[in-house]
């Protein structure tokens, strides 16, 4: 149920100056399995922006109904506690029985794709999802799991990636945002969203596959992830003038690209505010 490795390219990347943001945010739980008794092994706990918070499930009793979730067009299926699934609105409806299947106790999500379910039953029972958020003791500071993986010799970048069928490749964070919309899950949005503060490295194409995906998952209503995406893309401007990915994403056009306008042409009134010698060239 993990993502396959593969691969991934870093011509035309983003250095660390491009980071979206910081986070505080932190989990030291051990890579988990990813069967219902395995979720609920332990309670660790998570640390948010505002200081410390237990795991979503630590003072629960795991003795609830064990659900059937049948996921993907492959079926492949996860078993979670009835109590950890009411955790979200979206799974409380479902097992009350607005969707369930009241013979075997089985939801069915057809759309969605196993590797972000399995995420979000481990944030639902860990309070954070690999890659976790973790203290590098050495340079005492935070990273995401496989940022540290690569420091101390290994190769746990592409965890951070999800491969969609075309063929294009998504920021799995992006992923994990769009779910916990679905989910009506806040603070796994939060989460989500400051773990994509600390990416790096990142190429052109895959920020823009991720921004297109952004944008068809989250409704028009939404401040943050496309935000997040159009501030990237504005700071980063050197570098997508000189991608020809860019350009062919362009010529595709969608709604992505005009919000991107806007928020340009804001920015430069901006600039023109603060610079009356500019404003009056312009």
């Amino acid at each position: 149920m993990f993502v396959k490795k593969s691969s991934h390219g870093r011509s035309e990347s983003f250095t660390s100056k491009y980071r979206a943001g910081k986070s505080t945010s932190t989990s030291t739980s051990r890579s988990m399995k990813r069967s219902f008794r395995e979720h609920a092994a332990g309670g660790h706990s998570s640390e948010s922006r505002h200081g410390k918070h237990s795991s979503p499930l630590a003072e629960q009793n795991l003795t609830s109904a064990v659900v059937t979730i049948c996921v993907g067009q492959d079926q492949r299926l996860f078993a979670a506690h009835e109590d950890v699934l009411s955790l979200s609105p979206f799974f409380a409806a479902c097992c009350r029985g607005q969707f369930l299947q009241a013979h075997n106790k089985q939801i069915s999500l057809p759309d969605e794709r196993p590797e972000v379910l399995s995420s979000v039953l481990e944030y639902l029972y860990k309070g954070d999802y690999y890659p976790r958020l973790i203290h590098n003791k050495r340079r005492d500071t935070w990273l995401l799991e496989d940022d540290m993986m690569d420091i101390d010799g290994g190769d746990g970048k592409d965890a951070a990636y999800l491969h969609q069928e075309d063929g294009s490749i998504i920021l799995k964070d992006t992923a994990m945002y769009c779910a916990a919309e679905r989910y009506k899950l806040p603070e796994l949005k939060r989460l989500a969203l400051r773990k994509q503060g600390l990416q790096s490295g990142i190429h052109c194409s895959t920020i823009l596959t991720s921004a297109r995906y952004a944008y068809a998952n989250t409704p028009e209503t939404d401040s943050q992830l496309r935000a997040h995406y159009l501030a990237l893309i504005i700071r980063s401007r050197s570098t997508f003038k000189r991608s020809g990915t860019m350009q062919m994403e362009m010529e595709k056009g969608g709604k992505v690209f005009f919000d991107l306008f806007v928020a340009m042409c804001n920015h430069m009134d901006d600039i023109a505010t603060a610079s009356p010698t500019l404003s009056r060239k312009t």
